[in-house]
């Protein structure tokens, strides 16, 4: 099936099955490895991407799904300030050292960027148990979830917690 779609800012069209995980099409097709599979049933968050502006387990999504949308990975959250600028969150993280093996840090990156940006367009600054809230669906098996928390506040607040 002739997919069409917008990643990451950039018009692709690929010939997949329709049924192809969103997944293993950005893998394997699209080289965007910064996408991970944690759990391959939905269940830990390592594959959050955004699709229409909405995050979602990647590896639940047929392509077809797809097809038309728009598609945002951690390359895209990387991305989206220019080449040498990271999102706020990204360089809350990096500061607050806010990652351990990695796994989780992907889909946390894109769950919690769309939370900062969501707060940020708001103007308000969200509670320690509505960032929790907001995450709830990435594990992080090495427990960091404090330092995460503190990274998405501080991002939310530009850098100044």
């Amino acid at each position: 099936m002739r997919i069409a779609m917008t990643v990451n800012g950039g018009a692709v069209e690929l010939d997949v099955p329709p049924f192809k995980r969103l997944l293993d099409v950005l893998r394997e097709d699209l080289d965007l490895t910064g996408t991970k599979e944690g759990c391959g049933e939905g269940e830990c968050g390592a594959c959050t991407v955004l699709l229409d502006g909405e995050p979602l387990c990647a590896c639940l999504v047929p392509v077809a799904r797809c097809d038309g949308g728009e598609v945002v990975t951690v390359e895209g959250i990387m991305g989206s300030r220019g080449p040498d600028a990271m999102h706020p969150l990204q360089a809350s993280m990096a500061r607050l050292g806010a990652s351990q093996c990695g796994i989780c840090i992907p889909g946390m990156v894109v769950m919690g960027a769309h939370f900062v940006d969501a707060a940020r367009r708001e103007g308000r600054v969200p509670t320690e148990e509505e960032v929790r809230s907001a995450i709830a669906g990435n594990i992080c098996r090495c427990t960091g979830y404090v330092k995460i928390v503190d990274a998405v506040l501080d991002a939310v607040q530009g850098g100044e917690v």
